[in-house]
């Protein structure tokens, strides 16, 4: 088969109630919306970052490592919450991984999973795989590990990391086994009680890891 192996961080990103949007204004005001989106998504990219192809309402990205995605995804989320032409929230998925480059797109089992990341992600959220939530953390944003996912046509759960767009005005705590920043409280707050004292992490696999051996 012709074509170069790459390896690359992959991202799609819908924005969440496009069809809805488009029976109830109308084809035209839809598409003014997805083209502003298209062009808030360029204005985000940096050289080496590419916009490899729309796809209805749905932009694909194509990034050279996890930190640059993290970097532009958060500013295209937090972009789009802003702007005053944003009636649609937008939401991202996004993994690293080895792919198959062909007439400038881009195929494979990395690109379909971050397909299918992007499509278990709800309005405004951004999810990630391991080593773009590793990403995230080198960035400082606040990281939860969502959980072992079973993800439509893949074989094995995936784990998945749910990724804060923007400022947050929630208490946060570092993960002593990951390092992760991580909440430390409300909803999605992880907690161990540990000799006295509550330890904040990102998701069940480092509370096994800290449980199994607390000198981490």
């Amino acid at each position: 088969m012709p074509g170069t192996t790459v390896e690359a961080t992959f991202a799609f990103v819908d924005l969440a109630g496009y069809t809805a949007l488009t029976e109830a204004h109308g084809d035209a005001h839809a598409f003014a919306i997805v083209q502003a989106f298209k062009q808030r998504t360029l204005d985000v990219l940096q050289p080496g970052e590419r916009l490899v192809k729309t796809i209805g309402d749905a932009v694909m990205l194509a990034f050279p490592t996890p930190n640059a995605a993290i970097t532009a995804l958060r500013r295209l989320l937090t972009t789009e919450r802003v702007h005053e032409e944003a009636v649609l929230l937008p939401r991202a998925g996004a993994h690293h991984g080895r792919a198959l480059a062909i007439d400038g797109d881009f195929y494979g089992a990395t690109v379909n999973l971050a397909a299918r990341v992007s499509a278990h992600a709800t309005p405004g959220q951004l999810l990630v795989t391991s080593a773009a939530a590793v990403a995230a953390r080198d960035e400082g944003a606040v990281v939860t590990h969502v959980g072992a996912v079973e993800l439509r046509n893949v074989s094995e759960p995936i784990d998945i990391y749910d990724i804060v767009v923007g400022p947050t005005t929630t208490s946060t705590a570092v993960d002593p086994v990951c390092h992760m920043r991580v909440p430390s409280d409300g909803d999605t707050a992880v907690t161990l009680m540990w000799e006295g004292r509550a330890v904040r992490f990102c998701g069940l696999p480092c509370v096994a890891r800290f449980a199994a051996d607390p000198r981490i």
